[in-house]
């Protein structure tokens, strides 16, 4: 099946559609992680503008509606954390200087995660353009792919160049770099990030592009998608990847069975079954949990290490607002920062209990709200598909600083509460009871 061609309509669209499409381009010189914040500040602006301005801005700019209560609580929380980093600086005396680039830190990091949904609620951005340009995305990846996935074998170097743009600050220099592939430190084999900093984040990134790709209604650009996140998620050898395409995909399609009511008399006859099969389902799950941890024996116990160390300084040191920022961790743990490489723990040792609850209530919310909206219809694959992997990517990874580049799917999710706050997930159950299943 084909369908009409999909272009921008305004320059909100515009805007979205150019950015991810010229997504390796910037990756080429290094710009990725300047174009993310850039975007989502500029784009907010047209949000205030628009909103301000109301039926006297042009009419492809015009607000599509007020903001929805959940994309409120992703932006009262960010405020939150915000203010739970100045306290917590206060507490520790950083200092007025690492006080302002920790600020700005968070306006290219948390901050994020609260303009893109709220830029995708207000401006008249549509679906289409976001699941298309990603298709598009994944077109061009599939064919940079032969070139990257040569480069180990035929002697080109890992990196290329480090771009000077690492000037304007950022975590490290490998948001500002250029590879074609690296090496992975255990098992000396390649491994591939595309245009991402690292491996594990680029097989999410992957999972998200195949929840897009699975959208799309054109079989050409849908198997272009799908093939490039798969390819992404393969390539990278991340484990949290196979995971992701898994359950982020096929989750949000089984949800339409809890209204049906043979499904949870099937689920009462598998239950009642475990009594037997039980103790032998236990046993492979934690079999299958041990090989998945050995896959990568030394990355987990560098995680493992990091998360307790994290805990416990948090509950000896600061319960309420944290330490401020990341602290250099000991050898045991490859000298990585204590904070880093997971969200929550991150959070409670760097934001607090406060910063921890600030960032958990909106997720859950929007979390929630997507899982309603999936199991009345199929409005609300996409969006939890996109819940799942931020929550599967908050245990592996510190989200807020990958945000530059989950921000086709933060947006998607604006969206997803603008039409939810249009036309209530009960409408859906009332007025489409054949199609919502589909």
């Amino acid at each position: 099946m084909t369908s009409a061609p999909i272009s921008p309509q305004n320059p909100a669209e515009a805007m979205v559609w150019k950015t991810i499409v010229w997504t390796w381009p910037f990756y080429a010189v290094g710009a990725l992680y300047v174009v993310g914040p850039v975007l989502a500040w500029l784009m907010a602006g047209l949000v205030v503008l628009s909103l301000y301005l109301g039926p006297a801005i042009r009419d492809d700019l015009r607000a599509t509606g007020s903001i929805p209560p959940v994309i409120w609580g992703w932006m009262i929380g960010m405020l939150v954390m915000l203010v739970a980093l100045w306290i917590g600086h206060l507490d520790w005396g950083l200092g007025l200087k690492k006080t302002i680039k920790s600020s700005i830190g968070w306006a290219k990091g948390w901050a994020l995660l609260a303009l893109f949904p709220l830029i995708g609620a207000v401006l008249p951005i549509r679906r289409e353009i976001l699941i298309r340009a990603q298709c598009r995305l994944g077109f061009w990846t599939l064919c940079i792919a032969p070139v990257l996935l040569i480069a180990p074998y035929v002697g080109l170097p890992e990196r290329i160049f480090t771009s000077p743009l690492k000037a304007v600050g950022g975590p490290g220099p490998e948001y500002f770099s250029v590879y074609l592939f690296t090496f992975d430190p255990a098992s000396w084999t390649p491994r591939w990030q595309f245009y991402a900093p690292w491996s594990p984040f680029a097989a999410l990134l992957g999972v998200t592009m195949v929840l897009f790709a699975l959208e799309e209604k054109d079989n050409r650009w849908r198997a272009a998608g799908v093939a490039a996140g798969t390819l992404m998620i393969l390539a990278s050898k991340s484990r949290m990847g196979l995971v992701g395409l898994v359950a982020c995909t096929i989750g949000p399609r089984l949800m339409p069975l809890v209204l049906r009511s043979w499904a949870w008399a099937a689920l009462s006859g598998l239950t009642a079954s475990l009594a037997i099969t039980g103790p032998w389902l236990a046993q492979s799950i934690g079999a299958g949990i041990e090989g998945f941890k050995a896959a990568r024996a030394d990355s987990t116990r560098v995680r493992a290490t990091l998360q307790r160390i994290a805990k416990e300084r948090w509950e000896e040191e600061a319960v309420w607002f944290g330490h401020g920022t990341v602290q250099p961790g000991p050898h045991l743990v490859e000298y990585m920062p204590i904070g880093s490489h997971h969200t929550w723990f991150g959070l409670l040792f760097v934001k607090g209990l406060v910063g921890f609850l600030a960032f958990l209530v909106p997720l859950l919310w929007q979390t929630g709200l997507a899982l309603w909206d999936a199991a009345a219809g199929p409005r609300g694959r996409l969006p939890l598909g996109i819940c799942m992997v931020l929550v599967l990517l908050s245990f592996g990874e510190n989200i807020e600083i990958e945000a530059y580049l989950l921000w086709p799917a933060l947006v998607c999710l604006g969206i997803h509460a603008r039409e939810c706050a249009t036309t209530p997930s009960h409408e859906l159950t009332l007025n489409e009871p054949k199609a919502q299943f589909a």
